[in-house]
C-alpha cells in the first residue's frame, strides 16, 4: 500500500504513515489509501477502534510539496479529490479514532487531530499550521473547528503567526489528552485504544455521534476546501511554492 501500513489486532486497526525519510508528508496516493482504509474500518465489525501514527520520529509534515506543484499546473479541484475523500472519511468515522503524535505535525498533520477523539502527544512535538505563510487558508474544517476548541484569539494566532505549539502546550490548550516522553506516546495511545475496545461499541458510537456536529463539520470542510482550492492558484501561493522549491534545491 502507498506508504502506509495497516495492522489489525484485537479490535484495533492501526494506520501508520510509512514515509519517514520525508517526515511522513502525504502524497496523493497516500490520501487515496488512507481514505480507503478509514472507509473500510468504518463498516468492518471486527474493528472497534482506529489509531493513526507515524513511522520514525515525525508524525506528519503535511502535504507533499509535489501536490501543490500539481495543483498549480493543472486543475486544483482534481488534485484535491483524494484529499476530499480522506477528510470525508476521517470526519465521519463513526468509531473512536485515536492519534499518537511525535515530532513534527504540520498542516494536515495538525488539523486532522481535530477529527480524532483521543490524542496523545510527545512533550516536544511541534504542531504547526503555516497556511498563511504559504499564501493559503486553513483546511479540514479547522477554520471553524479550531476556534470552537480553543477560542478565536488563540486560533487566529496559530493560523496567522504560524508559530509552533509544543505537545505540552497543546494539551493545555485542549488539543490533546496527554503529553508524554516520545517513547511513551504510542504505548499510551494503544493502551487507551484497548480500553475502548472493552466498552460497549454501540454506546461509544452513539456517544461520539451525539458529541459531534456532523452537518456543521461537513459544511466547514466544504467551505475551507473551496477557499483552499481558490488560493492554490493565487500569486501569493505561487511565490511561496517557488521560494520553498528554491530552498529545497
Amino acid at each position: 500500500m502507498a506508504d502506509i501500513r495497516i495492522d489489525t489486532a484485537d479490535g484495533i486497526a492501526t494506520i501508520t504513515l510509512t514515509r519517514p525519510e520525508k517526515k511522513n508528508s502525504i502524497t496523493d496516493p497516500m490520501y487515496a489509501a488512507l481514505a480507503d482504509a478509514v472507509d473500510a474500518f468504518a463498516i468492518d465489525p471486527a474493528v472497534r477502534v482506529a489509531l493513526i501514527a507515524g513511522e520514525g520520529p515525525d508524525f506528519c509534515a503535511g502535504n507533499d510539496i509535489s501536490m501543490f506543484a500539481a495543483a498549480a499546473g493543472g486543475d486544483p479541484a482534481v488534485s484535491m479529490a483524494n484529499v476530499r475523500r480522506f477528510l470525508a472519511a476521517i470526519s465521519t468515522f463513526p468509531k473512536p479514532l485515536v492519534a499518537a503524535v511525535t515530532g513534527r505535525a504540520i498542516g494536515i498533520g495538525t488539523t486532522m487531530l481535530l477529527h480524532c477523539d483521543l490524542v496523545y502527544l510527545a512533550e516536544d512535538t511541534a504542531l504547526l499550521m503555516p497556511f498563511v505563510d504559504l499564501g493559503l487558508v486553513p483546511e479540514a474544517g479547522s477554520s471553524r473547528l479550531l476556534p470552537a476548541r480553543i477560542g478565536h484569539a488563540r486560533a487566529f494566532a496559530l493560523f496567522a503567526l504560524g508559530e509552533p505549539v509544543s505537545g505540552a502546550d497543546a494539551v493545555v490548550l485542549g488539543l490533546g489528552n496527554a503529553a508524554l516522553p516520545a517513547a511513551e506516546v504510542l504505548p499510551a495511545a494503544l493502551a487507551a485504544a484497548r480500553k475502548l475496545t472493552a466498552k460497549p461499541s454501540a454506546a461509544l458510537i452513539a456517544t461520539k455521534a451525539l458529541m459531534r456536529d456532523a452537518d456543521g463539520t461537513r459544511a466547514a470542510i466544504d467551505t475551507d476546501t473551496a477557499a483552499f482550492v481558490e488560493r492554490l492558484t493565487s500569486p501569493e501561493a505561487a511565490a511561496a511554492f517557488a521560494a520553498f522549491a528554491a530552498r529545497k534545491a
